[in-house]
């Protein structure tokens, strides 16, 4: 197998990442003229529909995307209940966060903590003033110094990738095709409890095309999604190894964290998909089901290739 550089890695990813993010646009366009073409009556052009529509459609995006791009950070501290941590509050995490910055040259980004026992940490932000590593009460206390440098390390290598910006993306992505289709849902739930009539049937009848098309195109939105994050977390992980010379370090970390990583103010699995281990539901069915779908690799197989190192 041919050698790849992590630097040479980092390209290909961002490029492959590039040609993602395009093709969430190409499918909510995509999503909207299949609509059309399978809701059509006699004598309608679905084609000239479209295009009457589109506008609006790439409008309404627009106006969606700005405003979840400008108030990300906010969303963001509202859904994990993080707060700044000030240098006076523990000198510990700034110096080592502050070490890791100088050895690379980068900015030093905003430091928060979330006020629970449990162990996990994430990076956010989409430039230089607004990125930021949150880290919660527990994984600060249960974890050794260089443990905790580790997942610093971690977290700073997907800001330096700008694997965060790209993320944010694909969460306000696939948040338009969540409120789409669950539009869809409650839009058939209420057309069922109506009069019935022949207008009302054909009415369910296109809800239902709708709800069709929505649902596969957030299936696809989220495998899109699936393909940006998965394949980063072993490029975090081997950059904050780039960056400490410690895999072992990591590695205790992840093992730690893998026993308690379930932040309880996280209740979005977008957010959740930011943190350092996404935890997986608790039930074995439930969680077979989002093995297949996670946005993040099975934390088992990344404590045994960073072990590789040791």
């Amino acid at each position: 197998m041919e050698y790849v550089g992590i630097d040479k890695q980092i390209r290909r990813n961002n490029f492959n990442s590039v040609l993602l993010l395009i093709a969430f646009p190409v499918l909510l366009l995509g999503m909207f003229y299949l609509f059309f073409y399978f809701s059509r009556t006699d004598g309608e052009d679905p084609n000239l529909l479209f295009l009457r529509v589109m506008p609006f459609i790439l409008a309404g995006t627009g106006i969606w995307f700005l405003i979840a791009w400008a108030g990300h950070s906010a969303f963001i501290r509202m859904a994990t209940g993080s707060k700044p941590l000030e240098r006076t509050e523990n000198k510990r995490v700034y110096n080592l966060l502050e070490n890791l910055c100088i050895s690379q040259g980068m900015l030093m980004p905003k430091l928060y903590i979330i006020d629970d026992d449990s162990l996990n940490a994430f990076a956010s932000g989409i430039n230089n003033k607004s990125y930021s590593i949150s880290l919660s009460k527990g994984i600060i206390s249960k974890l050794e110094d260089e443990e905790l440098e580790g997942v610093i390390a971690h977290e700073l290598t997907h800001i330096r990738n700008r694997d965060v910006r790209l993320l944010i993306i694909s969460i306000i992505f696939v948040g338009i095709f969540s409120f789409l289709a669950e539009l869809a849902f409650r839009s058939l739930r209420f057309a069922g409890s109506g009069k019935k009539s022949r207008d009302s049937k054909g009415s369910g009848a296109i809800i239902l095309i709708a709800i069709v098309v929505t649902a596969i195109a957030y299936l696809i939105s989220l495998l899109l999604r699936f393909g940006i994050s998965r394949r980063r977390e072993y490029l975090a992980d081997a950059g904050a190894v780039d960056m400490t010379k410690k895999p072992y370090a990591l590695a205790n970390a992840l093992r730690k964290v893998s026993h308690d990583p379930a932040i309880e103010a996280v209740e979005s699995r977008d957010v959740a998909q930011l943190f350092l281990d996404n935890p997986k539901p608790s039930s074995h069915k439930a969680a077979s089901w989002d093995n297949m779908f996670s946005t993040h690799p099975p934390i088992e197989k990344r404590i045994s290739v960073l072990e590789q190192f040791v």
